[in-house]
């Protein structure tokens, strides 16, 4: 990705820093999948760590590692991009049962878009080790950009990627 800011000085030395946010592109990747995307990958949404909407703010869905197994060979650490799809079990559509402590959100059986289950989301995928957390087991942490008002554990997830955004990065501080 290029770098987003410029530097640069005036004619007083004064360093001066000018943003490109205005001319980076608005949707990353070529216009259509190269090789060796587009990569499937699904399962069963699992408990991850408890980082992402806790200490991040970024709500993830984590597929099991049999899911990343299967696509191993052609996918190196880093961030991705492409398309989710969440598939509600009968459990929750039957029973309004959530894995969300909130009241209002196990009332709402068209939170998790139950009412279309064929919805699919842009997405951004983690795949990786988190050096930042030093996990000892890879993951497949999956970022819908959409909001849901409950947890999606138990339900299915099914995942396009369509391309390498880039490399796994291990950052100094959140």
């Amino acid at each position: 990705m290029p770098d987003m800011t410029t530097a640069s000085t005036s004619a007083d030395a004064t360093p001066v820093v000018s943003s490109r946010a205005s001319t980076r592109a608005k949707i990353a990747g070529p216009t259509s999948p190269e090789t060796p995307y587009p990569l499937r990958m699904s399962g069963t949404v699992i408990k991850g760590f408890g980082r992402g909407s806790k200490e991040l703010g970024i709500p993830t869905a984590n597929l099991p590692e049999e899911s990343i197994a299967e696509q191993e060979k052609e996918m190196v650490t880093g961030i991705y991009y492409g398309w989710a799809q969440v598939v509600a079990k009968d459990s929750h559509q039957n029973s309004g049962t959530t894995s969300s402590s909130s009241s209002s959100a196990a009332s709402s059986t068209s939170s998790l878009a139950l009412s279309h289950p064929a919805t699919v989301y842009p997405m951004v995928m983690s795949l990786g080790w988190n050096p930042f957390y030093k996990n000892e087991k890879k993951s497949a942490e999956v970022h819908i950009m959409h909001k849901f008002h409950r947890d999606f554990y138990g339900d299915d997830l099914r995942v396009i990627v369509l391309g390498y955004i880039r490399p796994e990065l291990d950052y100094t501080t959140l």
